[in-house]
């Protein structure tokens, strides 16, 4: 008698993937993130870049300014108490340029005039608060920039800047 094998299950084998396979798998996906990470730093790398161009230039930074001093002063002062009063001054001028300067070294002799002048006629009480002494420097300013000559240009001063002061 012929014995035959009852019908077995046949297996099925699932199709794995092979070692192959999965080593493409992985370098695929590496390739992927490397591309969008360098496309990250692309997109944000060329804005930062890109930035500074299109945005307004910013100004120029202005010229060193040029500190003249000028030789300390003492004059009296006007006083209604019949005292003598005196006021020892030392004055800085800050001008925009060299050139200022040689123009005002030049009419050196005319702008201690005016100056003493200016300053001779001020009483104690007015030169004491501070504000006093802002109007002060203003004033002397606007006497310095005056043009020496006739139909000449005023001189430009930024600033009348007290080195001393002392009002006795």
């Amino acid at each position: 008698m012929a014995t035959t094998t009852p019908n077995q299950p046949a297996i099925v084998q699932v199709a794995t993937p092979g070692p192959i396979k999965r080593i493409l798998l992985i370098v695929l996906i590496a390739l992927l993130a490397a591309a969008a990470a360098g496309a990250g730093v692309w997109f944000f790398m060329s804005k930062r870049i890109a930035a500074p161009t299109t945005a307004p230039t910013a100004p120029a930074p202005s010229a060193v300014p040029v500190f003249f001093p000028l030789e300390p002063m003492t004059v009296n002062l006007q006083s209604d108490d019949g005292q003598q009063h005196y006021l020892r001054i030392g004055l800085t001028l800050k001008l925009n340029d060299q050139r200022t300067q040689d123009h005002l070294t030049e009419h050196m002799p005319e702008i201690r005039s005016r100056v003493l002048l200016a300053l001779s006629n001020k009483h104690p009480d007015e030169l004491a608060p501070l504000d006093g002494k802002r109007a002060l420097a203003q004033e002397l300013k606007t006497l310095i920039e005056q043009p020496t000559e006739p139909g000449g240009q005023p001189a430009r001063v930024q600033d009348v800047l007290f080195t001393e002061f002392v009002v006795q």
